[in-house]
């Protein structure tokens, strides 16, 4: 059976273009390329705040805020989902491997959901909801949900590779490659390999993500760390996309400034 969840964060980890890590550095730190300082900085303080203390200089960065206002939302940190957030940050380091396949899964959710969260809130309006996924699934119906959920940012990252007509064959194996090397069964490889081999489709991509509205801004933020954005298809192809998932131009603006596109 596929894990949608262990090749996202495998995906995530190991990044479909070449700047995807650069970008989740500089959502995980201050501001700009972080420093391995600032990502082992990270680590000590999401340890602290699973083990119940806000470790007195916060984590610094988009999740400094974040995660606290998260929490308070939830009444309680123990309800976040600090042990995959903490594996992703870990795996920027140099770390990962077979041990740290399912945290990182759940870890690519998890940061996916915090930007999502700190784009809604800094739009104004209503108080957004903590997604699924920065929360833990309490209940089988939501790990269904969240499973659900994987499977449409997953897709969207690999929509978005194809969006200027170019696949690079040599990464496509380095990222089955990390998929063998993180255990995954061949099921995970036969399912990237397809979806990677089909056409570009994002008027039935669209139909499919409509069917769950409140992801859209996981699936843009998903699709920026997929591609360079610095070929006018690419472009397009992410205009039509926020345009399509209506999402608000302040929140995707938020995504693109917490991943250093502006």
């Amino acid at each position: 059976m596929v894990n949608f969840s262990n090749i996202l964060g495998t995906l995530m980890q190991a990044g479909l273009s070449g700047s995807s890590t650069d970008r989740l550095q500089h959502a995980l730190s201050a501001g700009g390329k972080a420093s391995g300082g600032a990502l082992s900085g990270l680590t000590d303080a999401l340890s602290g705040l699973m083990g119940g203390s806000q470790g007195g200089g916060g984590i610094g960065g988009m999740l400094g805020g974040v995660l606290g206002d998260a929490g308070r939302a939830l009444g309680e940190n123990k309800n976040l989902a600090l042990g995959g957030l903490g594996a992703l940050a870990g795996s920027l380091l140099g770390g990962g491997g077979k041990s740290l396949t399912g945290a990182l899964g759940g870890g690519a959710m998890a940061m996916l959901g915090a930007m999502a969260f700190k784009a809604l809130k800094g739009a104004g309006g209503a108080e957004p909801e903590v997604p699924l996924g920065l929360r833990e699934a309490e209940n089988a119906d939501q790990e269904v949900e969240l499973e659900r959920g994987a499977e449409l940012v997953l897709k969207a990252m690999i929509n978005a590779a194809k969006a200027d007509g170019r696949i690079d064959q040599e990464e496509v194996q380095r990222i089955v490659g990390k998929l063998e090397e993180a255990g995954e069964p061949e099921e995970a490889r036969d399912f990237l390999l397809t979806e990677l081999s089909k056409p570009l489709d994002l008027e039935d991509f669209i139909a499919e993500a409509r069917k769950q509205p409140q992801l859209a801004p996981q699936i843009y933020a998903a699709s920026l760390l997929a591609i360079e954005v610095d070929t006018p298809a690419e472009k397009e192809y992410l205009r039509k996309l926020a345009g399509n998932l209506n999402l608000d131009r302040g929140v995707a603006a938020d995504l693109e400034r917490t991943l250093g596109l502006s």
